[in-house]
């Protein structure tokens, strides 16, 4: 694993550079996006605050998933370039679509159906940051062919396997491939449903809520390879989350497909 590049007195982080990769590949596909919806936007500033809401989202939400231990010694863990959440990162950016919605005058779900495959695929890119950092998103231990060892990452796979009843060398699932692999389906299917929507003339927000479904409902199962702590019924907070998110996405998806086309609002607000 390479949690860090030196390059002479220079120190990248691989995570957050995979994570610039990811914003600028999202970049490349919303300005696409509004191209072929002959929306005028500034995509540099939007995918540029909109990823930076998103960062904070997610480090904010994994702090008060413990709230005890942040608040106890608050501001190290801050500013720590450790522990993000995906679905901190899902309530900050949509906080900062909305606003920026409305500040280039755009209807806020037009917005939203723009963002999800862009996002999509941003996050697909990032969990190669994790991968490469190991920075603790692996999964259980397996004998599967393709399970693999973290002993020099952020987080080493060495304690975790101990705690597992397997040996210290254990080879675990690598999830951030598996994820890396679903998210660039996700993207796919994203970007093709624009395009049938857009033929048809259908409600702005379906893109984005098809995006809710597909996004909770692949984070829902990848958590039961996860190593993370159960909270609510069985569930991790991650699957807590991801359950919301299907939820709200199958209920805004059928609210505005039993609207239909007449429903779709101007492309700008």
């Amino acid at each position: 694993m390479y949690p860090f590049i030196h390059i002479g007195p220079l120190t990248l982080g691989t995570y957050g550079l995979m994570v610039a990769i990811g914003l600028i590949c999202a970049f490349f596909v919303m300005r696409a996006d509004f191209a072929r919806r002959g929306v005028s936007a500034d995509a540099e500033a939007i995918i540029g605050i909109t990823g930076l809401a998103g960062l904070a989202g997610a480090r904010l939400y994994h702090l008060l998933e413990s709230p005890a231990e942040f608040f106890a010694d608050p501001w190290p863990q801050l500013f720590s370039t450790m522990g993000f959440a995906w679905f901190g990162s899902v309530i900050g950016g949509f906080i900062a679509l909305i606003v920026l919605a409305r500040k280039f005058k755009i209807a806020p779900l037009l917005m939203l159906d723009v963002a999800s495959a862009a996002a999509a695929l941003g996050y697909a890119i990032g969990r190669i940051g994790c991968l490469i950092s190991g920075d603790g998103d692996y999964g259980m231990p397996t004998s599967l062919p393709w399970g693999m060892s973290f002993p020099n990452g952020i987080v080493p796979t060495t304690q975790s396997c101990v705690e597992w009843g397997a040996p210290a060398n254990c080879r675990v699932h690598p999830t951030p491939i598996y994820e890396f692999l679903i998210g660039l389906v996700i993207f796919w299917i994203l970007w093709r449903l624009g395009a049938r929507f857009l033929r048809s003339h259908a409600a702005n927000g379906l893109i984005f809520a098809a995006y809710l479904v597909l996004t909770g409902i692949v984070r829902f199962l990848i958590e039961f390879l996860r190593i993370n702590p159960r909270s609510f019924f069985g569930m991790t907070n991650a699957q807590t989350a991801s359950l919301a998110s299907v939820i709200f996405g199958v209920i805004l998806f059928e609210s505005l497909r039993r609207r239909g086309p007449m429903a779709n609002r101007p492309r700008r607000a």
